[in-house]
């Protein structure tokens, strides 16, 4: 009997060591980004894997690590051979590599450790692992319960109402990559389709600025409650790959590893539009998955940071749509605009309330997308961002007269019609 406990012992823990492994807790919740480093290692010998890595759960059945013993073993030799431990290991299907955190020494210089690991024959690429953050402010407005479509007056701006005689994103599936999404928000009843979490492992998330750039998008419409998304009959696909700041849950951080994790499966599940309510530094890792996910006709929508030049992520990437708040001033002629100032939208637990930031302006460009989308499926993300731009018009705001998408105009314009319906 003392024997057959032994062995369900072990097996248990055998069993916990593995769930451990293929569900890493991000390792920079409570950490400084500048003590780790990500190596890739060539995995092309490993099987194929069909979903999104070794990953989180919510893909059924799950896939085991899957990683060649060579690869295994060059690993382990890397971080021997730099001093290196090892905090979370992924490999990515998608590029046929082995992704790896690594937590330097104590009192290492990473540039010189990254300088160290590129002359190294067995690795692939070595980079900083990066912090991004999410570009929403509170106003600290609070709203009530009641029907309050009179008071988003961005969905005003953008005619909105107009495009609905048109499309109300009907199918489009979009990804949130953000913090969670509070599915059970009664405005958000039906919209949320599926849920992941590339942070912790857990189901779901309730936080806030997730669920305001969800509210944005696809809000529910005539429930007689809240307000209305701007493609209220999209497909949500809330992917969790960031977490609230501790001392401003409106906005989040984020991480090289659960960025990659969340673009990686959005790309493999077949999205049509990925929300990037975010910002940070150009990322080499980041870039070749969302350069993968575009070559496949996936639509990636990104926030342009204030006064930020083109070297970021993700708006830096030739062929991401960069979104600005309408009366920002954008050196880049290809950035769109859309209002960002005080736009009501959903925040956790049934309530609502007025956020500032491009964050909105990203979703609300993300939404009028799906719009588009549900009309014209061979829509191409440059058309689509040139069809906006065209049909984008000019709008009183608190600065002054500035720029705004138009979506009645963009979709009267798909719809070869001379002007939006009346």
């Amino acid at each position: 009997m003392k024997r057959l406990w032994l062995l369900c012992a072990c097996a248990w823990l055998l069993a916990g060591c593995a769930m451990s492994r293929s569900v890493p807790a991000e390792p920079l919740a409570e950490s400084d980004p500048a003590r780790f480093v990500v190596v890739t290692l060539r995995n092309e010998t490993a099987p194929s894997m069909p979903r999104a890595g070794s990953t989180v759960r919510g893909y059924e059945p799950p896939p085991s690590y899957s990683l060649a013993p060579a690869t295994r073993a060059n690993a382990k030799a890397v971080a021997t051979a730099h001093g290196l431990r090892e905090i979370a290991a992924w490999p990515i299907g998608l590029l046929g590599i082995h992704c790896i955190v690594y937590e330097l020494p104590v009192g290492a210089d990473r540039d010189a450790t990254l300088e160290r690991l590129r002359r190294d024959s067995r690795v692939e690429t070595a980079q900083p692992y990066q912090a991004f953050s999410t570009l929403t402010s509170d106003t600290g407005v609070v709203a009530t319960s009641d029907p309050y479509r009179p008071l988003q007056r961005n969905l005003d701006t953008m005619d909105v109402a107009g495009a609905h005689l048109w499309s109300r994103g009907e199918g489009v599936r979009v990804a949130i990559i953000d913090t969670g999404v509070d599915a059970s928000h009664p405005d958000l009843a039906g919209r949320v389709f599926k849920q992941d979490n590339f942070v912790d492992g857990s189901k779901g998330g309730r936080d806030r600025h997730g669920t305001a750039v969800a509210g944005v998008i696809a809000a529910v419409e005539n429930n007689s409650q809240g307000i209305v998304g701007i493609a209220p009959a999209a497909r949500l696909y809330a992917m969790r790959a960031c977490w609230p700041e501790p001392r401003d849950d409106a906005r989040a951080v984020c991480s090289t590893l659960t960025l990659a994790k969340a673009i990686a499966a959005a790309i493999e599940a077949r999205i049509d539009i990925v929300n990037l309510s975010l910002t940070g530094p150009a990322d080499p890792l980041l870039t070749r998955l969302v350069e993968v996910g575009l070559r496949r006709g996936v639509v990636f929508v990104g926030a342009t940071p204030p006064n930020g030049n083109g070297n970021v992520f993700p708006t830096g990437i030739p062929g991401v749509i960069g979104v600005d708040a309408s009366g920002a001033k954008s050196s880049a002629d290809s950035v769109l605009f859309a209002p960002a100032s005080e736009v009501l939208t959903l925040v956790p637990d049934g309530r609502y309330d007025f956020l500032s930031g491009s964050s909105l302006a990203a979703a609300s460009v993300s939404g009028g997308i799906a719009l588009l989308l549900a009309r014209d499926r061979n829509l191409r993300a440059e058309n689509a961002r040139d069809l906006l731009a065209r049909s984008s018009r000019k709008v009183a705001t608190s600065q002054g007269e500035a720029a705004s998408v138009n979506l009645c105009a963009a979709m009267a314009a798909l719809m070869h019609q001379a002007e939006c319906k009346e």
